[in-house]
Order: structure tokens, then sequence, then C-alpha cells
């Protein structure tokens, strides 16, 4: 009797040594339940503003959309230069399946902390002058995404002001230090050559620089562009005030910043740009394609973009086409 009771005991120990194995083996391969793979989205954020955070709400809906079991962990820099390799070296240390890169610094920082996570960025103005990726069809190693300027974006937005306000002095404020603030201020530069425009800039290393830089333009500029630079942006409000106080159109680089008072902007949906981020995404964790298999691509189309109630706090003097023109947008409730 005792032996076959001793038996008993060794049957039920091995029973649950195996179970205990098969336990250990799912958690290791990733499993959930055994219900798939959970992936781990590592989210790398320059800043913290309605533009980016449009992206990744449109980057995480694509993630929903596709069915796929996922953990996003979520990072920002907080506009600090300084924040973003210990992001990036962090969510490597991790070992996170994939890194969503969302602006030209994280999207650096992502890339110099890694050559074999795959990377995919949105919110980056000029992929090709950041070094991001040799060119729009020949994406890096582990690196692709979705640029958030339109080729014409710029251009149309100049000749809009050009049409509308002719002989006006243009006012740019933008941080030197953000390669896509350059390559934009550039872009406006080339736009207004043979043009009744002239052009006035004022450079700034953080937020709290912004409203000064507002300030000391007034009276020399017409009307205000911003484009999209997340320093100034991210304190957009401070050029706002200074626009409404002084009578002086604000001219902006995407439609989130017309929420804050901009008047009006040729631009695209954030929202958009991050889904389809997100959709590359899928497609890279799922094992169809790799990084390689996915040029760069730019947002599908733009469109004109007016907030008339900024309009009507910045003395802008209406035209009868923008009501055909325009979409039209509202500031948002404080």
């Amino acid at each position: 009797m005792k032996k076959w009771f001793q038996l008993l005991v060794l049957a039920m120990i091995g029973v649950l040594v195996l179970a205990a194995c098969g336990t250990d083996s799912d958690d290791a391969s990733g499993k959930d339940d055994g219900d798939g793979k959970t992936y781990k989205i590592g989210v790398s954020q320059y800043v913290e503003h309605p533009s980016l955070d449009r992206a990744y709400e449109g980057f995480q809906k694509a993630i929903e959309d596709a069915g796929i079991k996922a953990e996003l962990e979520f990072n920002s820099a907080q506009g600090d230069q300084n924040n973003v390799k210990p992001i990036s070296d962090n969510l490597v240390a991790d070992h996170v399946d994939l890194i969503f890169a969302n602006a030209t610094p994280s999207a650096l920082g992502a890339k110099q902390a890694t050559t074999d996570i795959p990377i995919v960025f949105t919110s980056v103005t000029d992929a090709v002058g950041a070094e991001l990726v040799s060119a729009m069809d020949e994406p890096g190693e582990n690196i692709t995404g979705v640029i958030d300027l339109h080729p014409d974006a710029i251009k149309e937005t100049v000749n809009f002001i050009d049409k509308y306000f002719s002989g006006v002095t243009v006012g740019l404020i933008y941080n030197a230090g953000e390669q896509n603030s350059v390559s934009q201020t550039d872009a406006v530069k080339t736009a207004a050559e043979g043009t009744s425009l002239k052009l006035v800039e004022r450079t700034v290393a953080n937020s709290a620089e912004v409203h000064q830089a507002a300030t000391t333009l007034v009276g020399e500029a017409d009307v205000f562009y911003i484009v999209t630079d997340n320093t100034v942006v991210s304190a957009l409000e401070s050029v706002v005030s200074v626009a409404n106080e002084q009578d002086i159109p604000l001219f902006v680089g995407e439609p989130d910043s017309l929420e804050k008072g901009g008047f009006a902007t040729f631009g695209i949906d954030y929202f958009t740009i991050g889904y389809r981020t997100g959709e590359m995404a899928v497609e890279i964790l799922s094992g169809e394609k790799t990084t390689k298999d996915i040029p760069v691509e730019i947002p599908p189309e733009i469109q004109l973009f007016i907030n008339k109630q900024a309009a009507e706090e910045q003395a802008v003097e209406w035209n009868e086409d923008w009501d055909q023109d325009a979409e039209f947008v509202e500031t948002a409730a404080e």
C-alpha cells in the first residue's frame, strides 16, 4: 500500500513539474494566455502637443483595428533634447519589439540607439535631410515611416499669403536646433522667391523664449508664419496672444495649431499619418514585410484650413473665396 501511495505522489509531482515548464515556455515566447503573442512597442515622442498627440492616437487606432495584442510603453522627452537618448536607450534595454518615434529628434535618437529593433516614425519633415534614410524609396535596415510635410504645403501657404496679403513682411519664429524647422524655413524662403513678400526671422532655443521672439517682431512683421517647429508649437499660445493683441494674422503649419488660435494653413491630418505609420508597424510585427520593403511615404493630400474666430481676433479682412475653398476649424474650448 505504501508503495502505491509513493508512486501516486511521484506521479502528481511529475504532472506539476510538466505544467510549470509549460507555463515558463509560454511566458518566454511572449504568449498571452495562449491567444497569441503580445508585442511590446516602445513609444518615443519628443513633446506633447496636439499634432504629435493626434499622430500617436492614429498609431494606436491602427494597432487596435489590426486586432493584434500590443503593450505600448509611452515616453515623452518633454521637448528636451537631453531626454531623447535615455528614452531610446531604455527602450532598447527593455527589448521592445518595435519603436514608434514621433518627431525628428525622437526618430534620430531611436536610430542611434539600435540597428536591430524595427523603427517606424512620423511627424518628421525631412527624413532624408535628417539622415534617417538615404532616400525616400530606400529606407534603412531597420527604419521607415511617414513624413508630415506634403511637398506642396509650404508653397501653397506662401502663395496664399502673397495673393491675399500682397506686399507684407512675414515673421518667422523657429528653433535653429531642430533640423526639420531649418528645412521648412529654407522651403519658405525658396517659395517666397519671386513673390511680393519679405521675410524676417527670429530663432529660439526653448519654449520660454517664444513670447519674447514674437514681441520683437511687432512693428517689423505684418503676418506671422509658424512652421511645424516642435519648440514653438508647444508654446504657440504665446504667439497667439501677441497676434491677437496686435492684429497680426497668424499662419501655421498644421490644422491642430488652428485650434490653439492660428488663422490659416494648408495642412494635413496628423491622425491620418499616425494611422498609416501604425499600419506599417502591423506589417512589420506580423512578419508580412520588413522596414526595407516599405518606402517612406508622404501625406496623401492637403487642403486649406481656416479658423474664423482667429480671423476676427486678428482683424483679418474676410474674402468670400475662402467660404468655398476652406475647411473651418474652431478654437478649442479652454
